[in-house]
């Protein structure tokens, strides 16, 4: 009896360790599991272990990290509370419950919890910057620059910090406190930002001597600091030196350790955001920035392509082609590149060599249906209305379950059908549009007017353009339709009032709306307001009327008014 009840009790104490075994090696499945990314397989294992052992906070934590990565984070926070519970002195558990707090846009508890952890753990630097951040983003600004000065108590005085008490002083208009911060960690340190952001205080403050100065000094230290080079170039514009603002230009342009990038993105935005005749009266000192820029960085993409915009924008279109070119041809497998060109060559209307560009990049990158729209845009101009069609039917080919897409590639169908003077295929493609959306004002519009063309079926012609008023009620092209309509039906009384809406909304500018209008107006006998707008649209006629004026003068002879 003794002997069995020791065994009994070995047992019993055995078992015991390899429940705990199997606990730990379940913790160790699951947080691999959440290490490899898969999160609820992660998450499945640890809700069993939790239950089986309450009193796991490890287990609670990855279950609320795993909630968390699944965007569970209500789940996550009940969790992680748990987890601190179980363990309240340790970090990582509540640094990443104020995690999800943040993540859910509850800053006031995340403020509450860095607040608490930094009393127990006075040190961490990261829970010091986050709370810098948190009482930015509530405006509590006298406690973020509390703050800063915690920072500077634990990691020393810093560029960071100092920049960042500068602003918030800033914000807070103690610019004189704001400046002294500047200037006494400049006084130890002899910092080059640190003297940069002194020149921009003074810049705003319009002391440009003073900040040239500043500029200066940073420059005598680092003579390519990018903002002290520019800082110092705009002392120069907002004193109208344009010599030395164009000489410290070009030391920045044609540093070779100012990055591409910067010098792209600068030149791009003064080139911009300047007066255009500022630009044109010192085309060739700006044409020699970009010149300078290329002669450091002849293959960069990023500066060919701003060169390109540049001269497009200046209106030298051929040289602007130049660059493009350039560009694609120094990175023929770019995609950035060819798109870059192909954009090019619609702004110039080079539409035969926009045909061909983008046959080559849809061979290239058949994913980017781009190409494929800018193709049907020079075929179209081309007047290959084969072409667009087949571009459409790829395109529905590609997305067989985007009905916004379908129901452009429909409509585009319908209209190129017509004018291949293929009525029935025409119509055909415009009631699949109308199939996917029955209200699609451009097919509506479209489909109404070719009806009435022939002078049949303008019932349905009416029905179909009167909703197009009814969505657009504006749209001069739509009242334009509406009206004509009604005048082929008779109705002159009823068009005159949407042709007159019309002429308010844009109609003026068209010769064949004006036309229209002094069409109705005829009918109806008004032959002095008739004759006006005939007049009007015979001045600005570009041949989109045919024999327009003669067909006036023919008219107007039959009532004595020529």
């Amino acid at each position: 009896m003794k002997r069995l009840s020791t065994v009994i009790l070995a047992f019993a104490l055995f078992g015991g360790v390899l429940v705990a075994q199997r606990a730990e090696n379940r913790l160790i499945d699951a947080v691999s599991s959440y290490n490899n990314g898969d999160f609820a397989r992660s998450r499945a294992m640890l809700k069993i272990l939790v239950q089986a052992e309450p009193g796991n906070d490890a287990a609670y934590y990855y279950l609320g990290l795993c909630e968390a990565a699944l965007n569970q984070t209500d789940e996550a926070v009940v969790h992680l509370k748990r987890a601190t519970e179980l363990d309240p002195k340790n970090y990582w558990y509540r640094q990443r419950l104020a995690d999800i707090y943040q993540l859910k846009g509850e800053y006031g508890l995340v403020i509450e919890m860095d607040e608490q952890l930094l009393k127990d753990f006075p040190d961490k630097i990261d829970i010091h910057y986050d709370l810098v951040n948190l009482y930015l983003q509530s405006q509590q600004y006298e406690k973020a620059l509390a703050s800063l000065d915690a920072v500077e108590l634990v990691a020393g005085p810093s560029e960071q910090v100092t920049r960042m008490r500068y602003e918030v002083l800033r914000t807070l208009h103690r610019d004189d406190e704001a400046l002294a911060a500047l200037e006494d960690f400049n006084r130890r340190y002899a910092s080059v930002p640190i003297l940069s952001t002194i020149g921009d205080f003074y810049l705003s403050e319009f002391r440009d001597s003073l900040a040239l100065a500043s500029y200066e000094e940073a420059l005598g230290l680092q003579s390519d600091y990018v903002p002290a080079l520019l800082g110092k170039s705009e002392v120069y514009r907002t004193r109208r030196q344009y010599p030395a603002y164009f000489e410290t230009l070009r030391t920045f342009v044609g540093s070779p350790t100012v990055p591409a990038e910067s010098k792209s993105m600068y030149l791009s935005n003064v080139t911009r955001s300047l007066d255009p005749a500022f630009v044109r009266r010192y085309l060739p000192e700006f044409d020699g920035l970009l010149e300078g820029a290329l002669a450091c960085h002849p293959a960069d993409s990023t500066l060919l392509q701003t060169a390109g915009f540049y001269y497009y924008a200046t209106n030298r279109k051929e040289e602007a082609r130049g660059f493009f070119e350039k560009n694609l041809s120094s990175h023929p497998g770019s995609l950035s590149a060819t798109a870059s060109y192909v954009e090019a060559l619609a702004y110039l209307e080079d539409w035969q060599a926009l045909k061909e560009q983008t046959e080559k990049a849809m061979g290239s990158f058949p994913e980017e249906s781009a190409f494929l729209e800018y193709n049907s845009m020079a075929a179209f101009n081309l007047k290959d209305y084969e072409t667009v069609i087949r571009n459409a039917e790829t395109i529905l080919l590609r997305h067989p379950g985007d009905s916004a897409r379908a129901l452009r590639a429909w409509s585009t169908i319908g209209d190129m059908q017509h004018s291949l003077g293929r009525e029935k295929e025409s119509f055909k493609a415009y009631d699949k549009a109308l199939k996917i959306n029955k209200d699609y004002a451009p097919v509506l519009n479209n489909y109404a007017w070719y009806l009435c063309q022939g002078g049949k079926r303008l019932k349905k012609a009416a029905q179909m353009s009167r909703k197009t008023i009814e969505s657009e009620p504006d749209n001069a092209t739509y009242l334009d339709t509406y009206g004509w309509i009604l005048h082929l039906q008779g109705k002159d009384a009823e068009a005159k009032p949407v042709f007159k809406h019309a002429m308010l909304y844009g109609g003026k500018e068209s010769p064949v709306m004006l036309a229209h209008y002094a069409e109705v107006l005829y009918k109806l006998k008004e032959y002095d307001l008739a004759k006006h707008y005939w007049m009007q649209a015979i001045k600005i006629n570009n041949g989109e009327v045919v024999n327009l004026e003669e067909k006036v003068r023919k008219k107007l002879e039959a009532v004595g008014k020529w």
